[in-house]
């Protein structure tokens, strides 16, 4: 089983990536493989409605890395859509790459292209923005037929610079209860999918 984790942050090593990483620890104990996507300094444009991905399965533009991070989700068993509040939501960059990513599932839906994969969210935020941040990211997985998993709060941690979030105990926490429902969640699908 494997885990992709995108991070919408404009910062690699910043506290979305603290957060990211609280999570994969506990699915790497779990022997479960993570795999971290970092869309800072990549150059990913919005949906240009051309429609072009009808029955190709994948974007037909290829600009900075939407086709490679796509293809990530296609073939992972879990999507972790982390963002930090910008602007009272997501990242522009993971705006787009989900803008893009739902409309080649919705153009080519007799794929499921992502259908019944399990699906986390975190958040991070320096006060508010918070649960916006996160209904996005988790509305994103629920219009692609996808399994949301909770956790015993909301995910989320506050933060402002760069390492802040380790000292939040409480998100701290509730990421690492993510992680542990996601990796029950996933045992039990893969279980079925066996049976």
């Amino acid at each position: 089983m494997n885990v992709i984790a995108i991070n919408g942050s404009a910062r690699i090593g910043g506290n979305t990536e603290t957060l990211i990483n609280t999570v994969f620890d506990a699915l790497k104990d779990a022997d479960i493989e993570c795999e971290l996507v970092q869309l800072a300094r990549a150059d990913i444009h919005g949906c240009r409605a051309c429609w072009g991905c009808d029955g190709t399965r994948n974007c037909i533009h290829h600009d900075d890395a939407f086709c490679e991070v796509f293809e990530k989700m296609k073939a992972a068993d879990g999507i972790l859509l982390a963002s930090p509040v910008y602007t009272g939501n997501i990242s522009t960059a993971l705006q787009a790459v989900l803008e893009r990513a739902a409309v080649v599932c919705d153009m080519n839906r007799e794929a499921a292209l992502l259908s019944r994969k399990i699906g986390a969210c975190l958040a991070v935020a320096r006060r508010g923005g918070a649960l916006n941040t996160f209904d996005t990211l988790a509305n994103f997985f629920l219009l692609q037929d996808m399994y949301v998993v909770g956790s015993s709060y909301w995910p989320i941690a506050y933060g402002q610079m760069p390492g802040d979030v380790a000292h939040d105990e409480e998100g701290l926490t509730t990421a690492r209860k993510l992680a542990e429902n996601m990796q029950h969640l996933l045992r039990a699908c893969d279980h079925h999918m066996g049976a």
